[in-house]
């Protein structure tokens, strides 16, 4: 199953676009897709500004959750302002409940690698716990080239499987990020994608997926209607 976690290395609000981009272009390729978020923050218990963004997308896109926290900040901090501890297991037991209910699943993590989550528990650990795939979304305009080595340095230590590298919110003046990412640090990049408003018609995000994005390298399999 070509399930993937995706994460950034410094704050991107925009992932969620990545991946919204991603998903929509695999469920309109006959794939049944998921999005799995384990900890959402800013929200209410009932409301998701991210996960309603992929129901935009296609509503018949599969959605989970494991926590949502009302106060917006990491979500140790989050989750403390409401007297909760976020469980890793609960997490892993949640991930495996749904691993198969789909042919594609996305775990959408957090914008920061090394996120604290809980004591002693950190985003690298999700990521070795839920043992799948790595690739890093990375905003060219708000995460700087120290940050993505270190997070992928990071993630080779830990011995876990990086897919490659998706830049999003690409323009021409940062055309060297991506050649300096494969250099310095030999993850493959995946792709880049200009910013996009989160109301962007859906069929533009695809549009920009499909033209831009390698797909199959994205999950290591061959895709017979690209």
């Amino acid at each position: 199953m070509p399930n993937v976690y995706i994460t950034g290395s410094q704050g991107n609000k925009n992932k969620i676009l990545v991946i919204a981009g991603i998903v929509g272009t695999m469920q309109s390729l006959g794939f049944s897709c998921g999005v799995y978020k384990p900890i959402e923050t800013g929200v209410n218990l009932k409301e998701s500004k991210d996960l309603a963004i992929i129901k935009t997308v296609d509503k018949y896109i599969n959605t989970y959750f494991t926590y949502r926290l009302e106060k917006e900040d990491s979500p140790l901090l989050s989750a403390a302002s409401e007297g909760l501890v976020l469980e890793q297991s609960i997490i892993l037991q949640k991930y495996q409940s749904i691993m198969n209910r789909n042919e594609i699943l996305i775990v959408d993590g957090m914008s920061g690698f090394g996120t604290p989550i809980a004591k002693d528990f950190l985003e690298d650990d999700l990521v070795k716990t839920l043992d799948i795939p790595l690739i890093f979304a990375i905003s060219a305009q708000s995460t700087d080239i120290n940050n993505i080595l270190l997070s992928i340095n990071r993630a080779k230590e830990m011995d876990i499987e990086i897919n490659g590298v998706i830049v999003n919110d690409y323009t021409e003046e940062k055309r060297l990020l991506p050649k300096l990412i494969e250099e310095y640090s030999g993850a493959k990049i995946l792709g880049v994608l200009p910013f996009f408003e989160n109301d962007t018609d859906p069929s533009e995000l695809i549009s920009e997926t499909i033209n831009n994005i390698n797909l199959e390298n994205v999950f290591k399999m061959k895709i017979a209607k690209l």
